[in-house]
């Protein structure tokens, strides 16, 4: 049975606390179960002031067979900011512009950019696969989209990892592998209609919307928007077309993080678990957990502790 954990982005103090409520118990420097296993769902860097103790926690437990772990938007972009591009000399798969500086520094600053620790933990990064599908459910960070998973097996190796010769394809805007990992790890985008944007929480303009994949049926803009509260009313309520949004087959339950949910955590589909609960948040953030038991998704098993 797994206990399948949200996006910790560098808490380290609230995830022994979680794993302690969890009923799990540090034994020889790795966090363990007598019954049960976690499940990370990736992004774990970024943001809070213990990020090495994270990664440390989480590949500890990854490393003796007391955990599985996925890769987040996170982790996908530290590799790509430590990563030369083979193809432009003194250039990185992911630019060093002040905006994505500004995204990564507390980690850069916390791991000592370049040094044998931040190779060491970017090596790890890269292991981590894209998505997992077990007998009983499937875990992705950000959606779960069947053309996109698709467009991606020839990057892929047999545990769903990419390929070394992938990353630049992933990197390279239009290609259809980069294409796939922003929907798999970022989410389903659509544009807006009449060259319309909005300001994210980081103050970027956006001219697309992160959506709600996993509807079905007719909606607008606004319907299926993930935004911010203060922004909505910005976003248009003229209908999407009908075929851009994949929903979900409902084969088997899905569990995703990524999307800074708030409020008392509950499926947000009969098949559809989100565990992002905003950690990073002082006043309201949680760590979020869902105790998997094979059973229908239900509230009741959630279980998450407050920043």
């Amino acid at each position: 049975m797994y206990d399948i954990i949200g996006d910790i982005h560098g808490y380290a103090e609230p995830l022994r606390h979680l794993l302690t409520k969890l009923g799990y118990r540090e034994l020889q420097g790795v966090w363990r179960h007598q019954e049960r296993k976690v499940l990370f769902l990736g992004d774990f860097v970024d943001r809070g002031p213990e990020q090495i103790e994270v990664v440390q926690i989480a590949r500890s437990m990854v490393e003796a067979g007391q955990a599985l772990a996925i890769m987040g938007n996170h982790e996908f972009n530290a590799v790509a900011y430590a990563s030369a591009d083979p193809a432009r000399p003194g250039e990185y798969l992911r630019p060093h512009s002040d905006k994505n500086r500004k995204q990564h520094q507390e980690f850069l600053s916390q791991v000592g950019e370049g040094s044998p620790l931040h190779a060491d933990i970017i090596a790890w990064f890269k292991t981590l696969p894209l998505y997992i599908e077990l007998p009983g459910f499937r875990a992705v960070h950000a959606c779960w989209h069947p053309d996109q998973l698709e467009a991606l097996q020839p990057a892929l190796d047999e545990q769903q990892r990419l390929k070394p010769e992938a990353w630049r394809q992933a990197c390279e805007k239009g290609h259809p592998i980069y294409e796939a990992v922003e929907t798999v790890l970022k989410g389903l985008e659509i544009p807006l209609p009449d060259g319309m944007l909005f300001h994210d929480k980081d103050n970027n303009p956006r001219t697309n919307i992160r959506t709600q994949w996993w509807v079905q049926g007719s909606y607008t803009y606004r319907d299926l928007a993930i935004v911010p509260p203060d922004v909505i009313e910005r976003i248009p309520h003229q209908p999407v077309p009908a075929d851009i949004l994949p929903g979900y087959d409902n084969h088997k339950p899905v569990f995703v993080g990524h999307y800074w949910l708030t409020g008392t955590p509950e499926p947000l589909a009969d098949h559809i678990a989100c565990l992002d609960y905003s950690v990073v948040s002082a006043h309201q953030g949680k760590l979020v957990a869902y105790r998997w038991d094979e059973r229908p998704l239900t509230k009741d098993n959630y279980i998450w502790v407050s920043r």
